[in-house]
């Protein structure tokens, strides 16, 4: 039998609703793009399901959304499924609805007070509706919960830290594993000993990454060292993940370049670079902002569901 019941399923309609009647008002244009593409994510930390020998499934619409966006489309959203090999669990499900949507000649600070707005609206009759938002930088928030600065601190310091504070959570052979992969150690501290550690009741903004972290956002000029780049965290989950969009077609280039890298050094699938991505960007990617809401975790948090499987028709 499905895992998600006739009435959780009548919620979970409502979300969607609730989702599509906040882009109407916007007037933010729905678009679908293509599930299937003939190219692999390099990002390190993403692995992509295959359908058949030359094809995969993908794990974002961004590459497609922007190519929409260099065509002139504007504003546009898309809510659809997504798929992500070898994530699996109570909060994981290899497949998985998101939304993501770009807003033409946002900043970061805009791009962030729309996605509160998003996510408020769609919790404001949920059982457990936003009532409290804090926006904190990595930087700030990290030295707060680990006294390191996630700037600075070698992979070496970050794995002292890690391997003493989380030893009963970790394998012995982790630090074997992750060697000096920096980011590797500073995603680990956030999602083992930060995000547990976060107000429940709280909608938490972190803004302003490691620059080594921007994955597909502009450095920011304001804090050296930094991205322009945010993730939001709910009742214990990561919500969302957005960027001030990298417009510079070779400092993206030289950034796939280093994530081939990286995959090559782990000894995982190296997917070609996009290159269709890359002409996007030559032909003018406007100044935007994007960001990316995992519904099925919305949903859990708000509704006080303990598995994702109880959102979905499994």
């Amino acid at each position: 039998m499905p895992s998600a019941t006739r009435q959780k399923l009548e919620v979970r309609a409502e979300y969607l609703r609730a989702a599509r009647a906040y882009f109407t008002a916007q007037n933010v244009l729905e678009v679908e793009t293509p599930i299937l593409s003939n190219r692999a994510v390099t990002d390190p930390h993403v692995n992509c399901i295959r359908a058949g020998s030359k094809m995969f499934l993908r794990p974002s619409p961004e590459y497609a959304l922007k190519q929409l966006l260099a065509q002139g489309s504007g504003d546009i959203y898309e809510i659809g499924r997504v798929f992500r090999d070898g994530e699996a669990g109570s909060r994981h499900n290899p497949e998985f609805t998101m939304a993501e949507w770009y807003r033409i000649n946002f900043k970061l600070r805009q791009i962030i007070t729309d996605t509160v707005n998003f996510i408020t609206h769609l919790a404001a009759t949920s059982p457990q509706p936003v009532t409290r938002v804090e926006q904190i930088q990595y930087t700030e928030l990290f030295r707060h919960f680990t006294q390191l600065d996630p700037l600075s601190a070698s992979a070496e310091t970050l794995a002292d830290f890690a391997m003493r504070e989380l030893a009963d959570q970790l394998s012995p052979n982790l630090r074997k594993a992750l060697g000096d992969d920096r980011q590797g150690w500073l995603d680990l501290l956030m999602s083992h000993h930060i995000e547990p550690k976060l107000m429940p009741d709280t909608l938490t903004v972190v803004t302003h990454y490691p620059a080594e972290q921007s994955l597909l956002a502009r450095l920011s000029d304001e804090f050296p060292g930094t991205a322009e780049r945010f993730e939001i965290y709910y009742r214990g989950y990561e919500l969302a993940n957005g960027f001030h969009e990298l417009a510079d077609p070779q400092e993206q280039r030289q950034r796939f370049l280093n994530d081939q890298k990286a995959r090559a050094s782990a000894g995982a699938l190296v997917p070609e670079i996009d290159e269709a991505l890359l002409n996007a960007l030559k032909m003018g990617l406007p100044d935007c902002s994007g960001v990316a809401v995992g519904i099925d975790r919305l949903i859990m948090g708000c509704e006080g569901y303990r598995h994702i499987s109880d959102t979905l028709a499994l």
